[in-house]
């Protein structure tokens, strides 16, 4: 655990719990001979990788569409209770510190997804983009793997879902159009808070929600269909924003809403928690308490069905809170369908991408 006066600025975990898969951990001997975790707030660092593969089936009931992909592993976004910390682990590194500042990019990703469009056996249905990770995240700015994948998306009239934190995506606008035009596109824009302070200790790299929803206005009258995620929503800190937040998104063209309820599974409960007693710590037991009444007692909730929405009192509440905000602003609104009838194979033609 971190201390208070050690606060990072910037960062969203202030430490890398262990790994539960590596047996051995780095740490900083001190001069008194105790180990001390390492949490020195270094520079962002950018790792390559070449996968053979990219596009990953998604297996969940909990989530309606069957592909992700991710260019990106790990994310300078810093948002401190982001269920992709724990993929970070599975390459040896931390789901805390390490996840923001040790950064996988996947440099050949859209010659990839490429290949794996061109399987006789692929199954058309949306792409996630990025089911992980925010594929918009500071860096697409530099390498551009997002919109090299929206690309061959684009040339396969391919369906694809966008979510991101981060205005970036109106670069790519131009992509976007064309790809609505066959309808093969929704835009997802998350937006936790409009209370600046509390984004800035919550997701301290992100967009301001002012960003975003100007970011949902320009997608919206350029005619590109919009969801809007309130989420998570995180019971004791934030559920009081979701009418404010559900009119805000309407006010700026939204064609939809939806919300999640925090949960924070393995290495992402103890980071959350040493965030939030720094952070807030008037609000922590309140919080953390809510949180595990939304979860059958605990913290950590995998149970298909019900570990998006949550279940008890404080659940229920945050549901009706909800579905009357969304009925108020957006009763007549929905996102239009994708149109799967497009897609084409290249048959091993060269894209003239690479």
């Amino acid at each position: 655990m971190s201390k208070a006066e050690d606060y990072l600025k910037g960062r969203g975990a202030q430490y890398n719990p262990q790994n539960p898969y590596l047996k051995q951990e780095y740490v900083t001997a001190h001069v008194e001979g105790l180990d001390e975790p390492m949490r020195s707030n270094s520079k962002t660092e950018f790792l390559q990788e070449h996968p053979k593969k990219v596009v990953n089936k998604v297996d969940s009931p909990d989530v309606g569409l069957g592909y992700s992909l991710n260019p990106y592993q790990g994310c300078e976004h810093g948002c401190v209770y982001c269920y992709a910390r724990n993929t970070h682990q599975y390459w040896g590194y931390g789901a805390g510190l390490d996840f923001e500042r040790k950064i996988i990019v996947k440099e050949n990703a859209a010659e990839a997804l490429a290949r794996q469009l061109e399987s006789p056996s692929w199954q058309v249905m949306p792409i996630m983009l990025a089911g992980n990770t925010d594929c918009y995240q500071p860096i697409e700015s530099k390498k551009k793997l997002t919109r090299q994948v929206l690309e061959v998306l684009l040339q396969y009239r391919h369906p694809v879902s966008i979510i991101t934190k981060n205005s970036l995506i109106l670069r790519d606008l131009d992509l976007l159009q064309e790809l609505n035009k066959y309808d093969l596109v929704h835009t997802n824009i998350s937006i936790t808070t409009l209370n600046e302070g509390l984004r800035q200790k919550l997701e301290p790299r992100t967009a301001s929600a002012a960003k975003r929803l100007q970011v949902v206005r320009q997608l919206s009258e350029a005619g590109i269909p919009v969801n809007v995620m309130t989420a998570p929503i995180i019971p004791g800190l934030n559920d009081s924003e979701i009418p404010a937040l559900i009119k805000a998104a309407a006010d700026a063209g939204a064609s939809n809403a939806a919300y999640t309820i925090v949960r924070l599974n393995g290495s992402i409960g103890p980071i959350f928690e040493d965030w939030i007693r720094q952070a807030f710590p008037e609000k922590a037991e309140k919080v953390l308490s809510q949180i595990a009444d939304c979860h059958g007692g605990s913290l950590n909730d995998s149970r298909f069905g019900v570990r998006m929405g949550g279940e008890g009192k404080f659940a229920e509440l945050i549901s009706k809170l909800f579905r009357v905000s969304r009925q108020k602003y957006m009763a007549d609104r929905s996102m239009k369908p994708y149109n799967y009838s497009h897609f084409c194979q290249r048959k091993g033609k060269q894209l003239g991408l690479f």
